[in-house]
């Protein structure tokens, strides 16, 4: 018979292979998205618009998959996600097939309905987890996005002579398939009791107004926005900036390729850093890695300048979103926890959507240059923040259980 830790250890196992092939998803639509919109949008401005859809639909698709959760059950939700993403994969294709922009867009719209259920993952692994055991968890399922990287890029490197009357598509096709194979991944997950049905018993937490207020909450947040709408933001300007400049589809491809796998892999060792060094740390760590990758993307436009700024955006974004995500835990009771990660992912890809469909505009009119200069004064004031409530916990460590 196995243990409670046994059981943690073979969900967190379960769900890191549940984000390895949910991570292509985004992945894909990064990577190819503003390419496709470059060549069927009416407008250069509207290139990056896919991608800001998408991010609409992770946003708005956040609080209904929370609901749909406490409802059925995170694995009821997560079968769920996986038949949206297989919607996607299919509806986005057939806009390419079609050369209907609209019909691509809502492509990336769903794409993003099955993301908003992917970034609970990690959630799921820390729900379940001992105290101990927690960093680890949700370490071991970022680091499934690892091989979303690799998914994704091969995906997009093998499909793209299949159907070149209709580039990209057949990449879509096989994210629809990607999205399918999570399903028997779904159907394994054995989460226990406490994750089904929550919406029928009465709420026993305090208010969601005081939690939001307190001090550490709303820096955790403010990182977890910072951490992840500032990697987005270059992210999706990236592919486009890279052809705008000479480069290769093949070298922008492996760009994302390189930041990926930079997102993903310190993965297997962040758990054991926030262990040694502490949450604020290892998200301080992050941010000024951000900080650091818009100073190299300054300094050149060469492929070697492009993948090292990449490379630091995603080590920053592992560091700084890990590390935030570690600071929510801290932040609510398990009967809280439910109304407390929706309002911080609901928080962060809100804003994360409203930088994706402001990256093009920025890109077209400012340059690459332009999209770089303003993240520096962004990471300066987070790592204030930081700073300010490492030395204010050291004093009274906050901890809401």
């Amino acid at each position: 018979m196995s243990t409670p830790a046994d059981q943690s250890r073979r969900n967190a196992f379960i769900l890191s292979g549940m984000q390895a092939l949910g991570g292509a998803n985004p992945a894909l639509v990064v990577a190819l998205s503003s390419l496709v919109g470059q060549k069927m949008a009416s407008s250069t401005d509207l290139a990056t618009l896919p991608v800001g859809i998408f991010n609409l639909g992770l946003a708005i698709g956040i609080l209904p998959a929370a609901y749909l959760m406490r409802r059925l059950g995170r694995q009821g939700g997560y079968i769920i996600g996986a038949l949206l993403g297989v919607g996607a994969g299919l509806l986005a294709a057939a806009g390419i097939y079609s050369l209907s922009f609209t019909l691509f867009c809502v492509g990336t719209l769903f794409a993003g309905l099955y993301a908003s259920y992917v970034q609970s993952y990690r959630f799921a692994a820390a729900d379940h987890a001992s105290e101990t055991f927690r960093p680890k968890a949700i370490s071991w399922v970022m680091a499934g996005g690892l091989l979303g990287a690799i998914i994704a890029t091969q995906t997009i490197i093998h499909t793209q002579d299949i159907w070149p009357e209709h580039p990209f598509a057949a990449a879509f096709l096989a994210q629809a398939i990607l999205a399918a194979l999570v399903l028997p991944f779904a159907f394994a997950l054995r989460l226990g009791r406490g994750t089904r049905n929550e919406v029928k018993t009465p709420y026993t937490g305090r208010p969601l107004r005081e939690i939001a207020s307190n001090s550490y909450f709303l820096i955790a947040v403010l990182a977890g926005v910072a951490s992840y709408v500032l990697m987005n933001f270059l992210m999706t300007a990236s592919p486009l900036a890279m052809v705008m400049h000479g480069h290769s589809l093949k070298e922008s491809t492996l760009g994302i390729q390189w930041h990926i796998l930079a997102m993903f892999g310190p993965s297997f060792f962040t758990g054991n850093l926030i262990k040694r060094f502490g949450k604020i740390p290892v998200t301080f760590a992050g941010v000024l890695l951000l900080g650091l990758a818009s100073i190299v993307a300054l300094l050149g436009m060469t492929v070697p300048h492009f993948w090292f700024s990449l490379i630091l955006l995603g080590l920053g974004w592992n560091f700084g979103f890990i590390g935030a995500t570690n600071m929510v835990v801290d932040c609510y009771r398990p009967e809280e926890r439910g109304r407390v990660q929706a309002l911080n992912d609901f928080i962060i890809f809100t804003c994360v959507a409203l930088s994706s469909f402001t990256s093009g505009h920025v890109l077209a009119v400012y340059g690459w240059y332009g999209v770089n200069t303003w993240t520096l004064p962004v990471s300066a004031v987070v790592m204030l923040a930081l700073a300010w409530l490492y030395f204010k916990n050291k004093r009274q460590p906050y901890f809401a259980r």
